[in-house]
C-alpha cells in the first residue's frame, strides 16, 4: 500500500496568510505552492520595493503589498504569518508575530542560537500560538514515503542513515548564499540534517562532527566552502553520514539516500527528477510511486501542517520545538567544521 504523502489542508479552514520576504524563493516555491493549494494569501511585505514591484501580476493569490511589517500584522484577516527572511533578523520578526498574536511559520534554519530559539518556542506555547518552521524537505516526497515507513516501523530500529549530494553549488556564486559561513552544512545541509533527525527519532545525540573545504574544481571565485561531511553519532551506536561534493560535473544529479534498520533497508533519491524510495524487506523489494516534488509541493507541506495543527489544536509536526534538536545538530556541525573536524557534543550548543 502506498503511503499517503502528499500534503493536506484542513477542511474548512483557509486562514489568511502574510508573508514578510518577498525573495527569489518565495516566488519559485512559495508562492507556486500557495496558488497550487488555495491558500489564502492576504499580503506581502518586503523593505525593498523591487522584491514586490511584480509579485502581484506573477501571482494573483497575493491580494495586498503592504507598506510596512506594521500594516501586515495589523490587518484583521492575517491570522499566520510566513517569514521567508535570512536568519540575522528571524528572530526579532517571528517575536513581534507573535506579540500580534499571530500564529507563525519561519524559514529554516530557525536562529542562529539555539536558546533564543527555545526562547520563542516557549514564548509561543505561552500565547496558546503555533510555531512551525519550513523545514520542507520533511514533504519532498520519496523523503516523506521514507519516514512513513520509519514511523510505522516497517524496518525496524533504524540504526544507519546516509546521503550523498551529488550536484554543484555554482548557483550561489554572487549571491547572498555565498557570504554565509559554513554554507553547505548550515543553509544547504540543514534539510538532511532535520530529516535524519526524524528518522533516528528518540536516539540520543552523543557527538556531532563535521568538515567543510573548498573543492580542487570549485570556481575561483567562490567564497563559500562547497565540499563537507557531517557524521552524527549516537549513544547506542546509531550514526549518520551526510556527504556534500559540492561541484559535480554530471548530467545526472542527485541525493541518493539509505536508511538501514533492523528489519530491513529504504534506498532512494531526491531531487532533480530523481525521486524514488524503495523498501527492501524480507527478500522482496518494493517500488513506490510517488507524486509531486519537494519544489513546490514541500512547501505546501510546511503550511498544509501548520494549519491542520492550528485547526486540530494541537502541535505540528514541524514544530519549533520538534524543530529545536535539529537546529542544536546543525550548529554542532558548524562548529565542529570550524575546529577542523572536532566531535562536539550538544551540550556545548545549549538548547
Amino acid at each position: 500500500m502506498i503511503p499517503d504523502h502528499r500534503p493536506t489542508f484542513p477542511q474548512g479552514y483557509r486562514p489568511g496568510v502574510g508573508i514578510v520576504g518577498c525573495g527569489e524563493v518565495v516566488k519559485e516555491a512559495h508562492l507556486r505552492a500557495y496558488t497550487d493549494y488555495a491558500v489564502d494569501v492576504v499580503g506581502v511585505y518586503d523593505p525593498r520595493p523591487e522584491a514586490t514591484a511584480e509579485v502581484q501580476a506573477l501571482f494573483p493569490v497575493v491580494r495586498h503589498v503592504f507598506g510596512s511589517l506594521d500594516e501586515l500584522l495589523a490587518h484583521p484577516e492575517v491570522e499566520v504569518v510566513d517569514i521567508a527572511t535570512h536568519p540575522a533578523v528571524r528572530l526579532e520578526l517571528i517575536g513581534r508575530a507573535l506579540e500580534a498574536g499571530k500564529h507563525v511559520l519561519a524559514q529554516k534554519p530557525l536562529a542562529l542560537d539555539a536558546r533564543a530559539a527555545r526562547a520563542l518556542v516557549e514564548e509561543a506555547e505561552r500565547r496558546g500560538l503555533r510555531l512551525a518552521v519550513n523545514q520542507n524537505g520533511r514533504w519532498a516526497p520519496a523523503w516523506r514515503v521514507a519516514t512513513l515507513l520509519v514511523e510505522r516501523g516497517v524496518v525496524g530500529d533504524v540504526f544507519a542513515v546516509t546521503h550523498l549530494h551529488d550536484h554543484d553549488f555554482a548557483w550561489i556564486v554572487g549571491t547572498a548564499f555565498d557570504e554565509i559561513p559554513h554554507f553547505a552544512i548550515y543553509d544547504f545541509s540543514v534539510h538532511w540534517i532535520d530529516i535524519t533527525r526524524c528518522w533516528l527519532d528518540g536516539k540520543t545525540v552523543s557527538a556531532v562532527r563535521a568538515l567543510d573545504f573548498r573543492t580542487p574544481n570549485q570556481p575561483p571565485e567562490s567564497k563559500g566552502r562547497w565540499g563537507a561531511w557531517v557524521a552524527v553519532e549516537d549513544a547506542d551506536g546509531s550514526s549518520a553520514q551526510i556527504r556534500s561534493i559540492g561541484s559535480a560535473a554530471t548530467r545526472r544529479p542527485g541525493n541518493p539516500f539509505w536508511i538501514h534498520g533492523s528489519e530491513g533497508t529504504i534506498r532512494g533519491s531526491v531531487r532533480r527528477g530523481t525521486d524514488l524510495v524503495e523498501l527492501d524487506r524480507g527478500g522482496a523489494f518494493t517500488r513506490y510511486a510517488l507524486g509531486g516534488e519537494w519544489l513546490p509541493d514541500g512547501f505546501a507541506g510546511t503550511m498544509g501542517e501548520l494549519l491542520t495543527a492550528v485547526a486540530e489544536e494541537r502541535e505540528p509536526f514541524n514544530s519549533a520545538r520538534h524543530n529545536l534538536l535539529s537546529l542544536q545538530m546543525t550548529l554542532a556541525a558548524c562548529r565542529s567544521a570550524g575546529e577542523g573536524g572536532r566531535p562536539v557534543t550538544l551540550d556545548e550548543v545549549p538548547c
